[in-house]
């Protein structure tokens, strides 16, 4: 539980007198207070989503409560953490709460603002909640920077496979497999004649699309590694370097999206946050696992089975894998190099075995999060007090 003042430690559920569900819109605010004890919810109304509104809310429930310290609860969603920075900065208590993991009643059909409300005041006061971890204004600003290069390099892939698709339409594709995207190709694109004028124009124009993305995934991608110095998850990033697969964009990615990975006691709280567990299925003495679980962060887990690939190859320490690991500390090396022989033979056994390449790299990849957390824990224990695991 997050506290607004570090000076008077962590409140238990019991030491608040008031829960406040707030069902936060991109214009309003329904409010609904459960008191301590087994009271229903009292609806107070909806407000203006404001930052002025929010502060006399705040003043009448502290009127109403003493002064008390209050927890307030919402959802996770596009409406960002402003409200929680702003209930902290008066004072309060706050959660964001996870969406997927609010209770739910099967046979509830009837939704409406002050439902909402009065179902997460309910929740927050039994404890029936599960809060999200809340990056700090630095961390969020660099995971914006990350995810916008992610949609403007999807953004690239469309404009790409349209043009492509345009040209071998008309009886024309690359004729290697070799310098895709190159200046040569753009060369050879713009040298390709077709039957109508007006076609010329459309194979420009596509060409210039792509081009347009490519020069915008570059001015992203320059932009983060100038930020990256300028860091404070910037000795963390040097250090996953060191791993197979891993390079600073990709480093970058998953931190900004996880921040201090040190918070999880272990591994596996780790990997399952990522979705990289097995789904189960288990009653009586019938145990059923399925594919994996997908839950949580989706831009960390697909960066995670991106750089599980390169295990495919066999272990060897590479020039190019001495020369990208010489940021890193002698530790991180080491444990890049034991991540390594453990993983590449990992993929084998696993192919021989019968698995496919989609499920062994899936494999793979969960291994992979034990050793970057390793390695982040190693880091952060130099910087902070207190030490992972």
């Amino acid at each position: 539980m997050t506290t607004a003042n570090a000076g008077r430690g962590v409140l238990q559920p019991s030491d608040y007198p008031a829960f406040i569900g707030l069902d936060v819109h991109k214009n309003t605010i329904a409010i609904s207070v459960a008191r301590a004890g087994r009271d229903g919810p009292e609806s107070w109304g909806e407000i203006s989503n404001k930052p002025q509104k929010v502060a006399k809310l705040v003043e009448r429930l502290a009127g109403e409560f003493g002064g008390e310290v209050l927890l307030f609860a919402y959802e996770a969603g596009p409406c960002g953490y402003g409200l929680y920075r702003q209930l902290l900065g008066l004072g309060q208590d706050c959660q964001v709460v996870a969406p997927s993991k609010i209770p739910q009643q099967p046979g509830d059909r009837i939704k409406t603002d002050r439902r909402d409300a009065h179902k997460l005041a309910r929740a927050l006061r039994s404890g029936d909640l599960t809060p999200v971890w809340v990056p700090d204004t630095e961390q969020e600003a660099m995971r914006d920077l990350t995810r916008a290069r992610d949609d403007i390099k999807a953004q690239q892939r469309k404009a790409r496979q349209q043009l492509s698709a345009f040209v071998l339409r008309h009886g024309h594709h690359w004729p290697t497999h070799k310098n895709r995207w190159s200046q040569a190709q753009y060369n050879w694109l713009e040298s390709l004649r077709l039957d109508h004028d007006f076609q010329q124009v459309v194979l420009q124009e596509y060409i210039d699309a792509v081009k347009a993305a490519d020069q915008r995934v570059a001015d992203l991608t320059a932009e983060m590694e100038r930020m990256l110095p300028q860091w404070s998850l910037a000795p963390v990033v040097d250090s996953l370097v060191a791993l197979r697969g891993i390079d600073k964009l990709a480093a970058m990615v998953l931190l900004a999206e996880l921040g201090d990975i040190s918070r999880f006691d272990a591994p596996k709280q780790l990997m399952a946050f990522l979705g990289l567990v097995p789904s189960e299925h288990s009653s009586g003495g019938k145990r059923r696992q399925g594919g994996i679980t997908k839950t949580g962060n989706g831009h960390a887990r697909r960066m995670l089975i991106e750089s599980a690939w390169s295990y495919r190859f066999p272990t060897r320490q590479t020039d190019h894998l001495k020369r990208k690991g010489a940021s890193a500390s002698e530790e991180a090396q080491a444990i890049a190099w034991r991540a390594q022989k453990r993983l590449c033979g990992r993929y084998q056994t696993l192919l021989q075995s019968g698995k496919n390449t989609k499920q062994t790299t899936t494999a793979v990849a969960r291994e992979l999060v034990g050793f970057i957390w390793d390695i982040a824990c190693r880091e952060m224990a130099r910087t902070t007090p207190a030490p992972c695991g």
